[in-house]
């Protein structure tokens, strides 16, 4: 039996409620077939369409009307977590009980502590929400002390600093739920962003990728195995070039060589390489795994996408 925390990535979700709601009866299957075999599986997700929408919905009803608050950007993260893992844990349980499964599922509403330090913090980089016109920027720049930037000239959207986790608030429940047995949904879109003041933790607008998230959990729950599902079967270096191929098995060293040559598209497939190096660096008995959500239980018998070693 293999401990393996699965991040789920963002096209298995869909765009709004109702699609979710149909597209997770399909993405639970391949993780149930996991299950089956015999591994304590741990579900993370991402939350990018879920949170926009949320934060949108805030920031236009505040925009028109003087005496809506404005929801604040942790907030919209623990919403999109919550309705994101209530779709999940009704699919996954149906699917369980379909196949005459005994686990139960829960959703774990996940702070993720970051640096106050990181210096993401001097640098906000990721886009949420909606396009803006340059008037409408700068007013809000005023008015709410957003950081706003032009986007591939279609606008401008509010950006905000994504850290990288150093801890998870809930891992001890986490920890108490698979050890007796239950499937767990956390870090939910990388989990709420939070820093330590005193006793207590504070949110900050901030997004933490959901793959550096899922590999931190894994980490700290000593897993044998994470697996990065996304849109594509295999790792590819030369992507788009004549040149291209797939990478099947690589360890940590070649990887790293690869992202230092430039191999990995920043918003796309760098933070899953990079994520999956700082799992099993950590443990060289570990491997990670990037592959299409199809292929998921094929990926864990070595017939499917890339596996990386420490």
């Amino acid at each position: 039996m293999k401990t393996i925390v699965v991040a789920l990535g963002g096209n298995a979700l869909g765009n709004n409620p109702e699609e979710q709601k149909e597209k997770v009866v399909y993405a639970v299957k391949p993780i149930v077939d996991l299950i089956r075999q015999g591994n304590e599986v741990i579900i993370a997700h991402g939350n990018g369409p879920q949170v926009g929408m949320i934060n949108l919905a805030f920031e236009t009803s505040s925009i028109h009307d003087p005496n809506q608050q404005m929801m604040p950007f942790p907030e919209c993260g623990a919403m999109s977590q919550g309705y994101i893992g209530y779709h999940l844990q009704n699919a996954l349980q149906a699917e369980l009980e379909k196949q005459n499964m005994p686990q139960k599922v829960a959703t774990v509403i996940t702070q993720v502590e970051v640096d106050p330090e990181d210096t993401a913090f001097q640098h906000p980089s990721k886009p949420i929400g909606s396009f803006y016109s340059k008037e409408m920027a700068e007013m809000l720049v005023k008015s709410r002390g957003y950081v706003m930037k032009e986007d591939a000239n279609r606008g401008y959207r509010r950006v905000v600093a994504s850290p990288k986790p150093i801890g998870i608030v809930e891992i001890d429940i986490i920890k108490t739920l698979v050890d007796n047995g239950h499937i767990v949904i956390g870090v939910g879109g990388g989990g709420i962003p939070v820093i330590r003041k005193g006793h207590h933790f504070e949110g900050v607008p901030a997004v933490i990728d959901k793959d550096f998230a899922s590999a931190k959990l894994a980490e700290l729950l000593d897993a044998d195995m994470l697996i990065i599902l996304t849109a594509v079967s295999k790792v590819k270096i030369n992507f788009n070039k004549p040149n291209q191929s797939n990478i099947d098995e690589i360890n940590s060293e070649e990887l790293q060589a690869y992202i230092s040559e430039g191999h990995f598209l920043k918003g796309s497939m760098l933070p899953k390489v990079e994520a999956a190096l700082a799992f099993v660096s950590h443990n060289k008995n570990r491997v990670a795994i990037i592959a299409s959500l199809e292929e998921a239980a094929l990926a864990v018998e070595g017939k499917a996408g890339t596996l990386i070693r420490g």
